[in-house]
């Protein structure tokens, strides 16, 4: 049975906002002020039609204060007499769902325009004024029922802030309490006019890695909306694949950089258990081979193979050589040596960053008693490299016994690290020259091995496409992009999730049921608003840590090609439908 949920959500537009969803509208609560200020700018006139003559305001005996830029607003309004209520009428256009999520969006806009410059706070606020703000807002204010615990304390980077998702991200960060940095390609009024005014905006480019260290500067997790606006090969690759890639190495460096800040206790830190920088670090690495076929039709197809592990000219640690034996392999074996106190079983698998010629290679985990080997268990798991240098990323959980009957893998008992190349499932690979290689021969150049930490929480979210709305002399481009990068995130080794939503709609969230499967299978639409939900909300849900999936909105399907059985509502903010959507789908290894 498949794997899919749908969700249905259960809001209403509001008719005091003429077509306002809920999550726009301003509700009361415990922790709600009964008055704010307000610049009196911001009073906009009575215009209705039936008053020809605006009433005479009743003279207080209170004294009059003596600040003329501010008044007390009563957040409560009063119910107009049923004479002075005015007949709406409703047209096509006010129905239009295009329409309706362009109006909504605006009045939101309008909203927190004015919430923004409360007090005249503009971008050179100082940091004490903006604390002020966010305990006026947050804390205290209208907005408080929104907040997170511990929202406070994470900075959230958005790619694409001005996006059509990345506009409605940064606006639910806010109102969550979440400090939210922007990250765009320059900062004319037209993008300061599109983000509210206490987002930090950095000015930078995926496609140009000095300018992102700046970019991820205390940040702890990154909402990636970017996309490539036009179909030229080169856009597509700079945004689309090598903006993934570059963001995700500028935070890794940066929690690299607060590990050695913090001695290594940084719980983003990884284990270091090999690293080939010298010809020292060559020692205790063995070079080993054998057959997988010991009888006489083995020894008939013997071409002989060799191979050799050395520190080059150039710095580098090269594994290579050639197996032209049936059934031969080659190994690079070590007893592992980790610093004390240090076990695998808190750390969730293998990163490695090599340099190939597009071979696959398969990885063996030796584990059992380290005193008695005779009583070690094999696992293994495949991995493949392309041509030039790549991170390769090796969870624990893809690891398979070698004989089916022995018990999953414990890291707790791993004491021996194996690279094995056969010359068996290896896909030709185009030299330099136009040329195909022997399958039968590889060059592997090490650089590190290191242990990925174990998370609970995604650290980037990548927002990709099913392909589908693209136009089709296009698609196939842009899914090669989309793919690529979805594939340098899952390598990196950060805790990622990948959304795949179907054809982007203008229109309110959270009114329809929503659709979450795995497989290239929904065939329909969501809306920008439903996506930026499910991103905010996979932020700490250790559910959506390491998956990907798409997502639509729910649809009836032909009998007998239904994509999901479990139907459960979409609940308001305060309650969450993502963690049992992504408890039935799988992870991505």
């Amino acid at each position: 049975m498949s794997a899919a949920t749908a969700m249905n959500p259960s809001t209403s537009f509001s008719n005091s906002l003429n077509g306002c969803p809920d999550w726009i509208k301003w509700k009361s609560s415990a922790c709600q002020r009964s008055t704010f200020f307000i610049p009196r700018a911001a009073a906009s006139p009575n215009n209705g039609k039936g008053n020809k003559r605006k009433p005479k305001a009743k003279k207080s005996s209170s004294p009059t204060p003596t600040t003329t830029t501010t008044e007390s607003v009563s957040i409560e309004q009063q119910t107009p007499p049923p004479q002075q209520q005015q007949q709406v009428s409703l047209s096509l256009d006010d129905v239009n769902p295009v329409g309706l999520g362009r109006k909504s969006r605006q009045i939101f806009d309008d909203v927190w325009r004015k919430f923004s410059g409360l007090g005249q706070i503009s971008r050179t606020t100082r940091a004490d004024e903006r604390e002020a703000l966010d305990a006026l807002l947050i804390r205290e204010g209208p907005m408080c029922e929104f907040a997170i615990p511990g929202a406070q304390n994470t900075t959230v980077l958005v790619v694409g802030a001005t996006s059509r998702i990345g506009r409605i991200v940064v606006r639910k960060l806010m109102l969550r309490g979440y400090t939210v940095k922007a990250l765009v390609r320059k900062a004319d009024q037209e993008v300061l006019d599109m983000l509210p005014r206490s987002v930090e905006i950095v000015i930078g480019d995926v496609g140009d890695p000095p300018s992102l260290q700046a970019a991820v500067e205390g940040c702890s997790k990154i909402i990636y909306c970017a996309t490539a606006r036009s179909t030229i090969t080169g856009d597509l690759f700079r945004v689309d694949h090598q903006g993934v890639s570059n963001l995700t190495k500028a935070l890794q460096d940066y929690n690299n950089k607060l590990a050695q800040l913090r001695a290594g206790k940084s719980s983003k830190s990884k284990l270091l258990i090999a690293k080939f920088k010298s010809e020292d670090s060559l020692n205790g690495w063995e070079v080993r081979q054998g057959t997988y076929f010991q009888d006489v039709i083995a020894s008939k197809y013997d071409g002989g193979m060799d191979a050799k592990f050395e520190f080059t000219e150039t710095g580098q640690a090269v594994f290579s050589g050639y197996v032209f034996t049936r059934g031969g392999y080659v190994e690079l074996s070590k007893k592992l040596s980790l610093p004390l106190g240090s076990t695998l079983d808190r750390y969730e698998g293998l990163v490695l960053s090599l340099g190939g010629n597009g071979r696959s290679y398969v990885v063996i985990l030796e584990a059992g008693p380290s005193a008695d080997t005779t009583q070690s268990k094999l696992y293994f798991a495949r991995i493949n490299t392309k041509v030039g240098f790549c991170r390769v990323r090796v969870p624990f959980s893809s690891f398979r016994p070698v004989k089916p009957d022995d018990p999953l893998l414990d890291p707790f008992l791993v004491h021996t690290l194996t690279i094995r190349f056969e010359p068996r499932r290896q896909r030709p690979v185009e030299g330099s020259a136009g040329m195909k290689q022997d399958p039968r021969s590889f060059k592997l150049i090490l650089e590190y091995i290191k242990a990925l930490p174990t998370g609970q929480e995604t650290d980037f979210i990548l927002v990709s496409c099913t392909g589908l709305g693209v136009e089709p002399n296009r698609r196939e481009q842009v899914l090669k992009a989309k793919r690529a990068g979805e594939d340098s995130l899952r390598r990196s080794g950060l805790g990622y999730t990948i959304i795949r939503p179907g054809p982007l709609m203008e229109e309110p969230g959270g009114q329809r049921a929503l659709i979450f499967d795995q497989g290239n299978r929904i065939s329909q639409g969501i809306s920008c608003a439903d996506v930026a939900d499910i991103c905010v909300k996979a932020l700490h849900d250790s559910t959506a840590r390491n998956k990907s999936f798409d997502v639509c909105h729910e649809y009836v399907p032909e009998q007998g090609r239904e994509l999901y059985e479990l139907v459960a509502h979409l609940p308001d903010k305060a309650n969450n439908y993502l963690t049992p959507a992504l408890s039935v789908l799988e992870k991505n290894t």
